[in-house]
């Protein structure tokens, strides 16, 4: 995937517009599906009511693993808006491709490292932030930091960036390597004519099948993950 990224300056800030335009559309896609799910709310559940409540149960599910209920609860929609927006962007490369030229417009929004290392560095520091507002500004620190040892001290610090990396890199490394090799198979078919074309097509369709589990399991390690580093910041060692 050697695409071009067009670049714009907003106050001198520099945005990738294929970036930028792949996660609004992704956003805009979770917006739509949930209000048109949570229409006609009824007492008795049927079709999509009951695919919104399950999709609800399953994120409320991941924070009561990792938080107990007095202080998961206020979690429960942060989870469910993650596993939402990223699961729909791991899949939009696979719906929709939009290329210009040599630059790409339209993507998985997930496949871009920006993406990942914004979203899991909006979420850390949110963790962070929470534990502050929980034991306060020296307790916090102790909590995290100096917990169970103060010889820990180096170790713990280490690890906040560690664990920043490891969860934007495992999301980042498994959707774009499924959109590199979906590319590649597009080389290949195209390679040939009509003796590489057909081959090609099943090949595609398997990868594409199997691109969309992946998808579903990276958006549940990403929130698991994130609710495991939320919990460590808010409740006690």
């Amino acid at each position: 995937m050697n695409e071009e990224a067009l670049v714009v300056k907003l106050f001198g800030i520099p945005f990738n517009v294929g970036n930028v335009l792949s996660g609004l559309i992704a956003a805009i896609i979770v917006f739509a599906v949930v209000y048109w799910f949570s229409r006609d709310v009824q007492l008795k559940p049927t079709g999509k009511q009951n695919a919104l409540e399950y999709l609800i149960d399953f994120t409320n599910g991941i924070v009561k693993n990792a938080l107990p209920d007095s202080e998961g609860r206020q979690f429960r929609l942060l989870a469910f808006t993650l596993f939402m927006f990223i699961f729909v962007s791991n899949q939009l490369g696979l719906m929709i491709e939009f290329i210009v030229g040599d630059i790409t417009y339209i993507k998985s929004p997930t496949s871009s490292v920006v993406t990942t290392l914004s979203l899991a560095f909006m979420v850390l520091v949110l963790s962070h932030a929470m534990g502050v507002k929980r034991f306060g500004f020296f307790g916090y620190l102790k909590n995290s930091y100096i917990n169970p040892n103060p010889i820990m001290l180096p170790i713990n610090i280490l690890e906040q960036f560690t664990n920043f990396l490891t969860v934007a890199l495992r999301l980042y490394g498994n959707i774009f390597s499924g959109e590199v090799l979906l590319t590649t198979i597009g080389a290949f078919a195209k390679s040939k004519g009509i003796m590489t074309v057909i081959p090609a097509i099943p090949l595609e369709m398997i990868w594409q099948g199997f691109s969309v589990f992946i998808g579903a399991i990276q958006a549940y390690v990403f929130v698991t993950l994130i609710m495991v580093y939320v919990s460590q910041k808010v409740e006690k060692e």
